[in-house]
């Protein structure tokens, strides 16, 4: 055959996309056998992976490969191992089938469509959940609560090797809180004069690349987490940038300085870590696969969330609600909050996404009651309009709820559906759910809640429903 170098295996995303490509190729003389291939088998998996060189097309100017490569270039391409017949001539065919080689290749050939069957089924049979969201929103935490609650948790090992991370959690955010005394307006002084030998240590020593962590860190960063001054610049975090997860580790600093320490899972939930690429995480409930997909929220990593988009049942779009009054790391003169509305009226008018229903998270509920109960920073003085906001009817307040933070926390959520509402055209849903991703009941009970809208929107992708 004249395509016998062909090498293996993948395969296609649609019919369409390949007879598409037969044209781009000029591969029109095929064009008509492969249709009639196609169109019998209904075949959308492609058996045998081939290199083409690519024609250069002058009309448009070189198209874009499934992986992104232009013509002009060498790209990998999947052809039905069937549909191969077509590079042959009809005598070539008919010598072809009285070989013993042809025989062995076909019992090949069958046993390969066989469990590509199955590969099908088996994709088709899998949820695959896209986590979108600004950077420190909680997609990471929501994804560890699925190892929790649906695999096996975290092992001992992997909670050991969360130590170093939750010691630099504790030596970032003391540097921080330290360094922003002096830099507020106005500054704040230490309450305790002795303390600034302690401030000193930390800035001088504990900012180091290959810092080691001594006694002697724990000690001063446990005086300083006494000091007033050092209090009273962390109640001040919203001006400036602080990890959420700062007071719960300075807290625990007694405990984590122990050398027998080992991380429990609250820790490992509120462990933060810069989420840098994407990353797939399996489970399984009640017998359905889910396949969810963490991706960086920072502006520069968004780029790369287009390589998520294709075959998805449901977006996951996580906010964090309590950073209403906090800015961007990446952009000082942006507010967390509305960057965040930004991003979903981009995602929800995607024209990829046009047909994919979106499960809004409104998280961190828990620090966004602590910031409205404090009334340090009024949610109005971010959002004029929520001067003039009232509880809707359909708010589900319970017994000991504050008003304001029911009224606060609707407002956030009615921001959202303003949106999905303006642009909706009826292929696609909001569904919105209050979170606390650090808390695995609230989590479990909302993840339930879920499964039914998932199981509905994975039939209407595959036209069952």
């Amino acid at each position: 055959m004249v395509m016998a170098a062909a090498r293996v295996i993948i395969r296609i995303h649609s019919t369409n996309y390949l007879l598409e490509t037969c044209t781009n190729l000029k591969l029109l003389s095929i064009k008509r056998e492969w249709t009639h291939h196609l169109q019998m088998h209904h075949c959308d998996y492609i058996y045998h992976r081939v290199q083409f060189r690519l024609a250069q097309n002058e009309e448009n100017g070189g198209a874009e490969s499934p992986d992104g490569t232009q013509e002009g270039r060498e790209a990998c391409w999947w052809i039905p191992w069937s549909a191969m017949g077509c590079f042959g001539s009809p005598s070539s065919k008919q010598s072809d089938l009285n070989s013993e080689d042809t025989r062995s290749q076909k019992r090949r050939s069958d046993a390969i469509s066989k469990q590509l069957q199955k590969d099908k089924q088996l994709y088709r049979a899998t949820h695959r959940l896209l986590l979108l969201g600004a950077g420190e929103s909680g997609k990471s935490t929501i994804v560890k609560q699925m190892r929790i609650l649906h695999v096996d948790g975290f092992s001992e090992q992997e909670k050991k090797q969360k130590i170093d991370d939750i010691k630099k959690n504790i030596r970032d955010a003391i540097l921080t809180i330290t360094g922003a005394m002096s830099t507020l307006n106005p500054p704040i002084p230490l309450e305790k004069k002795e303390n600034e030998a302690r401030v000193e240590y930390i800035q001088d020593y504990a900012s180091g690349p290959d810092f080691n962590y001594p006694p002697e860190f724990y000690e001063h960063t446990e005086e300083l987490w006494k000091d007033k001054g050092v209090l009273a610049t962390y109640e001040r975090s919203n001006e400036y940038q602080l990890i959420d997860c700062a007071k719960y580790f300075l807290d625990r600093v007694s405990i984590i300085k122990q050398p027998n320490y080992t991380p429990n899972e609250q820790d490992i939930l509120r462990c933060r870590v810069l989420t840098s690429g994407i990353f797939e995480t399996r489970f399984q409930v009640d017998k359905v696969n889910f396949h969810m997909f963490d991706v960086g929220g920072q502006r520069d990593e968004r780029r790369k969330w287009i390589q998520c988009f294709n075959d998805v049942t449901a977006i996951i779009f996580v906010t964090a609600c309590s950073s209403y009054n906090m800015v961007l790391r990446e952009d000082p003169t942006q507010n967390r909050l509305r960057e965040s509305l930004e991003l979903f009226k981009s995602i929800w008018n995607n024209r990829w996404l046009r047909t994919i229903s979106v499960i809004l998270f409104l998280n961190k509920q828990d620090l966004l009651a602590e910031k409205i109960k404090a009334g340090k920073s009024k949610l109005s003085d971010y959002f004029a309009e929520f001067n003039k906001y009232q509880t809707p009817s359909d708010a589900i307040v319970e017994s000991g709820d504050d008003p304001e933070v029911i009224r606060a926390k609707y407002f956030i959520r009615d921001e959202f559906l303003r949106i999905s509402t303006a642009s909706g055209d009826g292929k696609h849903y909001c569904y919105p759910h209050f979170t606390c991703a650090v808390d695995t009941e609230n989590i479990k009970r909302v993840f339930n809640d879920c499964r039914d809208i998932i199981q509905r929107m994975h039939l209407r992708q595959y036209e069952l429903l």
